[in-house]
């Protein structure tokens, strides 16, 4: 079963493939399913060729194939629904809608938002981008933006209130402010959250737990990937 953006953006891919025979870029993508940047549709992509609707045609730039259609989807309704794909990307109240995430009800307070995997609130872990599923927030957590969701592997942010277990709310951004909780990208590899603080040329990422120790990277070394904006824990 797709989500509502899946098969939007299957919707339109499919589209594209017959009025020109050619797939739309990836800006095209994204500026017709209203996201703020292309990360979103690379995971778009990625669940639609795991899920066998679409695959990429190696060696050739824009190349997707569409594969298999959703069922009960026939031909009068595939046009009928590309027709309506681009005022898709233009909700009436855009700001009240994260864009990465699945698209709900206008009357609902619960949105759905990718869940990545683990982040390392220790020692930095391996940075993961696939998306393992989506989980359901209250969407009263949101701004505008691309947010997602963590689940916390250990125990370095438990002065915080960050239980190793809880997923925490981020989201995205390539900056944060000294004193912020972010998702920190080091050396293109390793993912952590930790709190943010610089220190002349340098970067530290502090945790909450006096057993662990601050470290200290030069900042090009360190990538932001997001910041602190929810914690969800189950007991």
């Amino acid at each position: 079963m797709l989500t509502a953006k899946q098969h939007q953006l299957l919707l339109f891919i499919h589209s594209r493939l017959s009025a020109d025979g050619v797939s739309p870029s990836f800006d095209e993508m994204k500026d017709a399913l209203g996201l703020k940047s292309k990360s979103g549709i690379h995971r778009l992509i990625t669940a639609l060729e795991e899920r066998g609707f679409i695959r990429r045609l190696p060696n050739k730039a824009r190349a997707l194939d569409i594969v298999r259609m959703p069922d009960g989807t026939g031909d009068a309704d595939r046009g009928q629904m590309s027709a309506n794909v681009v005022p898709f990307s233009a909700p009436a109240k855009p700001e009240a809608q994260p864009s990465h995430g699945r698209d709900q009800s206008p009357a609902s307070d619960q949105v759905d938002i990718p869940l990545h995997g683990r982040i390392a609130a220790g020692t930095p872990i391996e940075a993961l981008e696939t998306v393992d599923s989506y989980i359901t927030v209250p969407q009263s957590m949101f701004g505008t933006g691309d947010h997602f969701a963590l689940t916390v592997d250990g125990d370095s942010m438990i002065e915080s209130g960050i239980m190793d277990g809880d997923t925490v709310v981020i989201k995205g951004c390539e900056s944060a402010h000294d004193g912020e909780i972010v998702v920190a990208l080091v050396d293109d590899q390793e993912a952590t959250l930790k709190t943010l603080r610089r220190a002349g040329r340098d970067v530290e990422l502090i945790p909450s737990n006096a057993s662990h120790k601050t470290q200290r990277l030069a900042a090009e070394r360190v990538k932001i990937q997001g910041r602190l904006v929810g914690l969800l824990r189950r007991y």
